[in-house]
């Protein structure tokens, strides 16, 4: 018996079955069966499938007339399935390389759950962004086993078939199959959750839905759109039957009449009788409404209160209103992005959503730092609330598969910052964002401050014309609700460059505590994942990013260096964020690691810091490994840049002024000594007060959770924490 049965009706779309086959076959996981359902035995899908059978024994085409439609295929499909579970892809659509592997893996995480949801990406047919319409959906509900009850918004009626694993055994138990007409699969997909106990997800793309240039036939004019409403009757008086609770039968209802409403509304749909399509649905709507629904707000809500009154006449006029007023906005001359700006500022007026955090790194450059972690905890302390991080266009394909995410300048961006409760950033939000009442702003800032910042750079002219308006950035910081910090040095000079009411946090950097969460293994992981030579010592380079010159220069011969202090030791190369998107500049000896996105990451794998004046030797302190300073422009920089305090008076270790010194370090054993050991226990002492491996739970549960401050872990005492051990033994030379 295969794991898995794969049917695929091909009404239609024979020019492009082979492209659906070919994508289940070169699956590497390969216990399944493959069943082609095609109209007929002469048809021109009949014909590439048995050319599949022919040279495959895991396909087996079967037959179902035209007149049967998409559910008399699947149906004919499931009868003749004998697989553990079952998957229906489209005959235009794709299976992504390596999903029946993932699904196999899943599977046997949750046991035999009734039915497992996963992800889909809609492809434009020529050009377009694809989309994740059910990571949205997904992204709600818990991410272990759960029945339906704990998943009310999961009805089913938004998650199409083929995008989902269904236990044959629990289809043919409960005799489920799809309906008849037109719409199957918004019956069929209610008609599971109302049937099933066990349900899971899989949170990563296992379908390439390929949307058509015509569209889907479903949207063209014809009168199968009344069929809509015989599936809508029948979930819903299947739902009455069972008894479904209010807390589940609301959002059934609710999505179920979105879907009606949006044809209601939709003249071209309904060439004839839409006024009996109107009061039809009316007659639904009054008879099926759960007790206490509340009505959805905007214009979605007036349409719901026409429709329970019958008010035809009015549905009609606010519909004719509306085209009006599409009309007139495209007819007039407008800049670029007014609708955008117009929706936002309608997304204003609706309520905050109590359940929603918004999240950005580094002006989205992807998902990093401390909203990253913030994340990653708020997923296991407050999976209820929905997290959506803001990233750049180029830096999508780096978000994992299971972060909810939304492009920057999209509707999707502004429609989220205008409704979200929680707004988190490690730097700031664009200046035409609002704070609403009752929002909350959290700063995570990005680093301990040793050059000047905000406010304080007024005094420096080059600093403070690349800034720009002062005015603008303060009215940024007065969103602020919390600043968060990682030592007291942070808090006062936070309170001097952002001076505004927020209130700061000195919890640490959430990015900072996998400095003492990580073990030997992980370390092993990421120096192998960077190619660091086994036995070798990394050294990390990270100069700063200098506001007086142009481009990245190392402003040191890493190629030199290597050469005078011996081949034990490799030199891991990472220029400031601002020049990551250069080509590698490593050879030999050195490697670049500017592309690698996670410098906590970078951090474990070095077993020594070299840097200039970069704020990573406030981070790196936390592991307690060597630093050396190479200060060959320290009075430039002091005097152009301006900073906080003397690094020359309180380094971290020992201090190199030319490249000669900086070899000398290394040759001598003098990087690793007493006196270097000394400098950085006092540094430390200084700079990594809050930074104990549990910043994250403590941000989570003080702002997300709004647990009171005395409810927060108390900061584990410097000389109580245990850093992640380094990959070599430090030993003087």
């Amino acid at each position: 018996m295969p794991r898995f049965s794969i049917i695929v009706p091909s009404h239609g779309v024979a020019g492009r079955l082979s492209q659906a086959l070919d994508s289940v076959l070169a699956q590497s996981f390969g216990d399944f069966e493959l069943i082609p359902v095609c109209d007929a035995a002469d048809s021109p899908a009949a014909g590439v499938a048995a050319g599949y059978a022919e040279r495959d024994c895991r396909v087996a085409p079967v037959n179902s007339p035209p007149t049967d439609g998409l559910a008399g295929a699947r149906n004919a499909g499931l009868r003749a399935a004998i697989g553990d579970w079952l998957l229906f892809l489209d005959g235009d659509d794709e299976l992504v390389p390596g999903a029946l592997a993932a699904l196999d893996a899943r599977l046997g995480e949750t046991g035999d759950v009734d039915v497992l949801y996963f992800e889909h990406e809609r492809t434009p047919w020529w050009v377009g962004e694809p989309t994740n319409p059910a990571a949205l959906v997904l992204a709600r509900v818990p991410r272990g086993v759960f029945p339906p009850e704990e998943a009310p918004e999961l009805t089913g009626v938004e998650i199409p078939a083929w995008s989902a694993a269904y236990r044959r055994a629990f289809l043919t138990e409960r005799q489920l199959a799809f309906p008849d007409g037109h719409f199957t699969d918004i019956g069929f997909g209610g008609l599971v959750v109302l049937s099933a106990e066990r349900m899971a997800t899989l949170r990563q793309v296992v379908v390439r839905h390929l949307l058509r240039r015509q569209g889907s036939r479903l949207n063209l004019p014809g009168e199968h759109h009344v069929e809509l409403l015989d599936q809508v009757e029948a979930l819903l008086t299947r739902a009455a039957e069972q008894g479904l609770p209010g807390e589940r039968s609301g959002p059934l209802f609710e999505q179920l009449f979105a879907a009606v409403l949006k044809t209601a509304a939709h003249p071209r749909r309904l060439p004839r009788e839409r006024r009996a399509f109107f009061r039809r649905a009316s007659r639904l709507h009054r008879r099926h409404r759960p007790a206490g629904f509340r009505w959805p707000g905007g214009s979605l809500g007036v349409q719901h209160r026409l429709l329970a009154r019958g008010a035809y006449t009015a549905f009609r006029a606010l519909r004719g209103a509306n085209r009006a007023a599409a009309r007139a906005v495209a007819g007039v001359p407008r800049p670029r992005g007014l609708r955008t700006r117009l929706r936002y500022r309608w997304q204003l007026r609706r309520p905050l959503d109590q359940n929603l955090a918004v999240y950005c790194a580094y002006w989205g450059r992807g998902y990093l730092c401390n909203p990253a972690a913030i994340h990653a905890k708020a997923r296991e302390l407050a999976p209820h609330i929905r997290s959506v991080f803001l990233v750049e266009p180029d830096a999508v394909d780096r978000v994992p598969k299971d972060v909810e995410y939304a492009v920057i300048g999209s509707r999707a961006y502004w429609d989220v910052l205008a409704r979200a409760k929680y707004l988190i950033n490690n730097a700031n939000f664009a200046d035409a964002v609002v704070k609403r009442a009752g929002s909350v702003h959290l700063s995570t800032q990005h680093g301990t401050p040793l050059k000047k910042m905000g406010a304080d750079q007024s005094t420096y002219p080059v600093v403070a014309a690349a800034t720009g308006s002062f005015a603008k950035l303060l009215a940024r910081v007065d969103r602020w609700d919390y600043n968060l910090t990682s030592n007291r040095h942070s808090t006062e000079m936070w309170e001097s460059a952002y001076p505004s009411a927020h209130e700061p946090l000195e919890y640490g950097y959430p990015r900072n505590d996998v400095y003492y969460t990580a073990t030997a293994a992980d370390v092993a992981r990421v120096r192998r994942e960077l190619g660091v030579p086994e036995g070798k010592k990394a050294l990390l380079y990270a100069p700063t990013h200098r506001d007086y010159a142009t481009g990245f220069e190392t402003g040191l011969d890493l190629q030199a260096l290597c050469e005078e202090i011996g081949d034990e030791y490799v030199v891991l190369l990472r220029a400031h964020y601002f020049y990551d998107r250069g080509a590698a500049r490593g050879t030999g000896r050195i490697i670049d690691v500017t592309g690698h996105l996670s410098s906590e990451d970078v951090c474990l794998a070095a077993d020594a810091l070299i840097t200039d004046y970069s704020s990573i030797m406030f981070d790196y302190a936390n592991l307690d490994r060597p630093i050396v300073v190479y200060a060959d422009d320290w009075d430039v920089y002091r005097e152009l840049r301006g900073v906080y305090f003397d690094l020359m008076k309180a380094p971290p270790g020992r201090v190199a002024r030319t490249p000669g010194e900086l070899a000398a370090v290394f040759r001598d054993g003098s990087w690793a000594d007493a006196e270097a050991r000394a400098l950085r226990a006092a540094f430390r002492e200084r700079f990594c007060q809050f930074d104990d491996g549990r910043a994250a739970e403590r941000v989570v549960r003080r702002v997300l959770l709004g647990e009171p401050p005395e409810a927060v872990p108390a900061v584990i005492p410097l000389a109580e924490r245990i850093p992640a051990p380094a990959a070599t033994t430090l030993v003087r030379n």
